[in-house]
């Protein structure tokens, strides 16, 4: 309540609007909900605020003599307009700080692959893309219907049972959600053949999972800081093992 109360009185406004405005902002579901991309979309002045806080820093850098690569990726694409929308906003908002500073510095601008939507219409959101990073952990809750959060309660019954193997959040699923991932890649660089795609979540450390990445040509892959040294000894022996 101290809170509400603050916001209150830094917008100037009464308790109960700000309360109003809570009660229209919450999601039944937020897993499906408000978020990602399509915040950007509802409040595009989010996104413009953080890819120019992004710029900043790395302008900031690069005075300093400090290499850097900046790439914003944007989360729950579902559909090519929303990244084309996305980006002509973000692009508009980089350009001014350039046109401010008289100086540019390089960057990317590419997406997180997480929706099964996103996996097939992959070749239309390649085309406003610099890159692709698999959110394999989403990609796998929405393909399965599990959630992360709530699937350890049963998935023991399915195991005893032999209804199913392993841990879908710890290894990816090789019989469904895999597929999901070629025929994104497929259509990704059909659009663009040199695009640079990789995956990130938990599956990115994993060495069962990060050897199916490696015989999809993936680029790189991202985890939990606690898995990095699995991730590179699993990613080379990856490596070795396609080459040979």
């Amino acid at each position: 309540m101290e809170d509400k109360e603050k916001m209150a009185e830094i917008l100037s406004i009464s308790l109960e609007a700000v309360e109003k405005r809570i009660y229209r902002l919450k999601d039944e579901n937020p897993m499906l909900g408000h978020r990602g991309c399509r915040l950007g979309v509802s409040y595009p002045e989010l996104y413009r605020i953080q890819a120019r806080a992004i710029i900043e820093a790395a302008y900031e850098c690069v005075k300093k003599g400090i290499k850097v690569h900046p790439e914003i990726m944007i989360p729950f694409i579902m559909e090519a307009k929303e990244l084309a929308y996305l980006r002509k906003e973000i692009e508009e908002e980089i350009e001014n700080f350039f046109k401010e500073v008289g100086e540019k510095v390089e960057y990317k601008l590419g997406t997180m692959i997480e929706i099964p939507r996103a996996c097939l219409l992959a070749n239309e959101i390649a085309e406003y893309a610099d890159f692709f990073s698999f959110g394999t952990n989403d990609l796998t809750q929405m393909s399965m219907g599990l959630s992360r959060d709530d699937s350890v309660k049963f998935l023991d019954d399915y195991r005893e049972k032999g209804i199913w193997e392993g841990e879908p959040f710890y290894s990816i699923d090789t019989k469904a959600v895999t597929k999901l991932v070629e025929i994104g890649v497929k259509n990704g660089k059909s659009t663009k053949p040199n695009l640079q795609i990789g995956v990130c979540g938990e599956h990115g450390g994993d060495p069962k999972s990060i050897e199916f990445f490696e015989g999809q040509k993936l680029d790189y892959v991202s985890c939990s800081p606690f898995r990095v040294p699995t991730a590179i000894l699993a990613a080379a022996q990856s490596y070795l093992k396609m080459k040979n």
